[in-house]
């Protein structure tokens, strides 16, 4: 589809060219450099807005594309919900993303929204290794000690 729209509008270009060279158009009263130079405090914060407008559309656009639909999002949750009552003591992230085919920071995302859902829970090593396991199954590590409460 981008190839076609080149070629349309290549020879769209081309169509307006020879038009111009054929008949030619008055020139203008004034010069669109003087008009430039008479307006640069209205002209170059403008363009300075739309260039920060497009980059914060293409943060957001990448960001939201980078987000899991919901009927795909709910089918990796229950593979890593299986994937962890296959692995009794816990498993890490890397493992999991290896077993079910996800991106490490994808698996993590997931991973922490079944944590705040009280269905996982994590613990980090002092290795700075973090397990994931299924609430309530398994062994409880050493050296991890339940959340206080006040």
């Amino acid at each position: 589809m981008p190839r076609a729209l080149l070629i349309a509008l290549s020879e769209l270009g081309a169509l307006a060219l020879a038009l111009a060279g054929r008949a030619t158009a008055p020139e203008p009263e004034t010069d669109y450099l003087e008009l430039l130079e008479r307006n640069t405090h209205i002209i170059y914060p403008a363009l300075a807005i739309l260039v920060v407008a497009l980059l914060v559309l293409g943060i957001l656009e990448a960001w939201r594309s980078q987000d899991l639909h919901g009927l795909q999002k709910v089918e990796l949750k229950r593979e890593l919900i299986l994937e962890l009552r296959r692995q009794l003591g816990g498993a890490s992230a890397e493992t999991l993303a290896k077993a079910i085919g996800l991106e490490s920071f994808k698996t993590v995302k997931l991973l922490e929204e079944l944590q705040r859902d009280g269905i996982v829970i994590s613990h980090t090593t002092s290795a700075r290794l973090t397990t994931w396991r299924i609430k309530g199954v398994g062994p409880v590590p050493t050296g991890v000690h339940p959340p206080r409460t006040a």
